[in-house]
């Protein structure tokens, strides 16, 4: 028996034999042409045969993944129709006189390359979107297709990787677990395997070798965990494993649509952070009372410039009206520290992290931030909408911040435009300083929501993306614990709730501390929901 070890992205036990992807092979030479006009011709028709084709998979998967899921074919779409995209390749066949899979490829190539090397993981995540639009164009000018697999038998399927596209085309009675040499937890193959039920395994290295194609292998998506050969022993404990996991999902769903109560009868809600539009269909399915962190940044992800106040009111809208009456809570533009965009043209900075960041950039960019608050505002009038802004460590940039707010307010009433002018305020407790000083806060906020990732950073001193000082980090140090207490009990003093946002609310190890302290909330990723639920009712 042979053992990889990879990072699991989508839990649940598989056994099957292991078959290789295959996509069909074509070579793209440099072809030099003398029609430059004919060969962008045929390029544009390719354009708009990978245009219908993906209306066709978006529609297709809207029935099998859910409408927000299927969302990312509107993107590559819609990526077709960028002239970001399709100039440069335009570009390259009139000034070079390649031919059209040539100009694709290597332009396609240079952009997704762009897109890996940016330090934000979001970012870097798209350079296989565009990889997928610029191969998926290439298949359709060389007249090629993926012939996948198509077997009887069901298998475990391996490559170096998936694009989105095939994954979301996988027959689910075909396909008993994916297997990857690369790939990122967070991309859309990722979360579409989640979604469609397919355990997954990434990051298995070259190890991963199609010398062991047709070999019998067994995984454990949850650890990551691929057996080549398995011996019968290991065969046993993946099949009561799986029996297990099975009761336990079924276990779960006695507390589906039931209120998050300890025993004693203390009430926590539970909400579900998300970081775009398309999370809101496992906020649902998840039984969430709410969205307790709207990470906005997200709209300004991936773009050449800043989204318009309609474009972010349509997704802010979106998202609260799919919540029908639930509370969702908009957290302000968050960019900076780990998450960079080009067009701010921010400084560059011995220490991001310490840097312009979050309210920082808000406050010294107030149009930019007026027109995010307008968007909010508006998206106030379909639903229970709420602020939130991020990085606050001083009572004057609350008041700072809440001013501008207020002038939104008189503008938009002078306008005439509908929206909630009762929409509740409120800060992400995140440094020390913001802890420390919370009484005063609470006075001026009307609600908090710890951000324990970044609390604990700046807390420790201890940079929470470096893998080489992950054994200082630790995350329940007593003085974590003793700005999270204070913080709750300023918060109540003052009348006002206090949750937590960060990735401390999902840790059943302090679920019971948290209870003690009275928090009012925690806001988790969706797929925690119920087991936490669950938890609490133990207490």
């Amino acid at each position: 028996m042979i053992t990889l070890q990879g990072k699991g992205v989508s839990a649940g036990i598989a056994m099957g034999p292991l078959v290789f992807f295959e996509r069909s092979t074509f070579v793209v030479e440099k072809k030099l042409i003398n029609d430059t006009k004919g060969e962008i011709e045929r390029f544009h028709a390719a354009r708009r045969t990978a245009g219908d084709q993906l209306d066709e998979l978006s529609q297709t998967m809207a029935e099998k993944i859910g409408k927000e899921n299927a969302l990312l074919f509107e993107i590559h779409r819609m990526m077709l129709e960028d002239t970001d995209y399709y100039e440069p390749i335009v570009k390259a066949i009139e000034t070079l006189s390649v031919c059209a899979e040539y100009a694709v490829q290597e332009t396609g190539r240079q952009l997704a390359k762009d897109f890996a090397e940016m330090e934000d993981v979001y970012m870097r995540e798209r350079a296989a979107d565009v990889d997928d639009v610029s191969k998926r164009v290439i298949a359709i000018l060389a007249g090629t297709q993926q012939t996948g697999t198509e077997g009887k038998e069901p298998v475990v399927l391996a490559s170096n990787d998936f694009s989105p596209s095939e994954t979301a085309q996988f027959n689910r009675e075909k396909v008993l677990a994916l297997v990857c040499q690369q790939g990122a937890a967070n991309s859309h193959t990722a979360i579409f395997a989640r979604t469609m039920g397919i355990p997954a395994i990434i990051g298995l290295g070259a190890s991963l070798a199609p010398g062991l194609a047709n070999k019998p292998v067994a995984l454990d998506g949850e650890t990551g965990t691929l057996y080549i050969d398995p011996t019968p022993e290991v065969r046993e404990a993946l099949k009561q494993k799986q029996e297990q996991l099975v009761k336990d999902r079924q276990s779960l769903e006695q507390f589906r649509g039931k209120p998050t109560l300890t025993k004693s009868g203390q009430k926590i809600k539970l909400f579900a952070n998300i970081g775009s539009v398309t999370d809101v269909d496992a906020v649902l399915a998840n039984d969430a009372e709410g969205i307790g962190l709207f990470r906005s940044e997200f709209l300004y992800l991936g773009r050449e410039d800043y989204p318009g106040e309609d474009i972010q009111y349509e997704s802010y809208r979106k998202v609260v009206e799919r919540l029908g009456g639930k509370q969702v809570i908009i957290r302000t533009l968050d960019i900076g520290a780990d998450k960079q965009v080009d067009y701010f043209e921010l400084p560059k900075e011995e220490n991001p992290a310490l840097g312009m960041r979050a309210i920082r950039i808000c406050l010294t960019r107030p149009q930019l931030f007026k027109t995010q608050l307008r968007a909010i505002y508006r998206a106030s009038a379909h639903g229970n909408a709420a602020i939130m802004f991020p990085m606050i460590s001083d009572l004057e940039e609350l008041r700072r911040s809440k001013a501008i707010a207020k002038q939104v307010r008189e503008e938009l009433s002078a306008e005439g435009i509908a929206f909630n002018p009762d929409t509740p305020i409120g800060i992400m407790i995140e440094t020390p300083a913001s802890a420390v000083i919370s009484d005063l806060l609470a006075k001026e906020a009307d609600f908090f929501s710890i951000g324990t990732n970044d609390l604990t950073q700046y807390t420790l001193a201890v940079d929470r993306q470096n893998e080489s000082i992950r054994e200082f980090c630790d995350v329940h140090h007593e003085a974590i614990l003793r700005l999270i207490r204070t913080t709750v009990e300023n918060a109540h003093k003052a009348g006002i709730w206090c949750g937590v946002c960060g990735m401390l609310g999902a840790d059943p190890d302090l679920t019971q501390t948290f209870a003690d302290m009275k928090m009012d909330e925690l806001s988790v990723e969706p797929s925690y929901i119920l087991k936490l639920r669950r938890r609490i009712a133990e207490l």
